[in-house]
């Protein structure tokens, strides 16, 4: 079993784009998947279709209703801000190590546990979502874009993840609606800074589909041998 963590440099970048296509990618390939949400501000459960929650368990082949949601989505607030904020505007607190209890792997082959925001997202008072990795001891995927600011983002994410420790698997650069140049440039650029942690792109489409090397990265190494800190 490998579990796996998808954070990114910001919100709306495209995590559960990647999340979604992970699952799918995986399945195909006869590994069983599970895949966990379990801090999401925002929502609205009358778009529970449309909701990060709500593609992850369609893109496992479950029809998202309430109860499936609160299964992979425990602490769900309505406010759309940092789930530290988000709670607090509901008399609620996110209990940390429940959250870290919480992501324990079962018995399916590879768990992904999408984050909340970016790397550097408040939790609580004193707990950002790197604690959180950290925590899980988990390699980390990170979620990039390729709009203009977009290298020095991820540049700045995956040095403040290395100062703690953090490791980090792979970097996903998932096409923006506007690119200031071609997407393989930006993944060329990155990789170039970020060596020996590979750059993969993830082109913008209705059905993102994710690199075959990350899929190998994924499924011949361990998550410990995978890493690069």
């Amino acid at each position: 079993m490998s579990l796996w963590f998808i954070t990114a440099t910001g919100t709306d970048i495209g995590k559960t784009v990647l999340t979604t296509a992970l699952c799918r990618q995986l399945q195909t390939l006869g590994h069983k998947v599970r895949a966990l949400k379990p801090v999401l501000s925002g929502y609205t459960p009358v778009e529970i279709d449309d909701s990060d929650s709500g593609r992850i368990l369609a893109s496992l082949g479950v029809t998202p209703t309430d109860d499936y949601v609160a299964a992979i989505t425990p602490w769900r607030f309505a406010a759309p801000l940092s789930p530290d904020m988000a709670a607090a505007r509901e008399g609620q607190t996110i209990d940390f190590d429940a959250l870290a209890t919480f992501c324990a792997p079962g018995d399916e082959d590879i768990l992904l546990v999408e984050g909340v925001g970016g790397a550097m997202v408040p939790l609580t008072e004193d707990k950002t979502v790197l604690d959180w990795i950290i925590a899980l001891n988990a390699p980390a995927l990170v979620v990039t874009g390729s709009y203009l600011g977009a290298i020095s983002h991820t540049l700045t994410t995956v040095a403040a993840m290395r100062a703690r420790g953090a490791a980090i698997a792979a970097v996903v650069v998932s096409e923006s609606l506007e690119n200031p140049v071609p997407l393989a440039e930006t993944v060329e650029t990155m990789q170039r800074f970020l060596t020996p942690i590979p750059v993969f792109p993830m082109a913008r489409s209705k059905s993102p589909v994710v690199s075959d090397d990350l899929i190998a990265l994924m499924t011949t190494k361990t998550a410990k041998g995978s890493i690069n800190a």
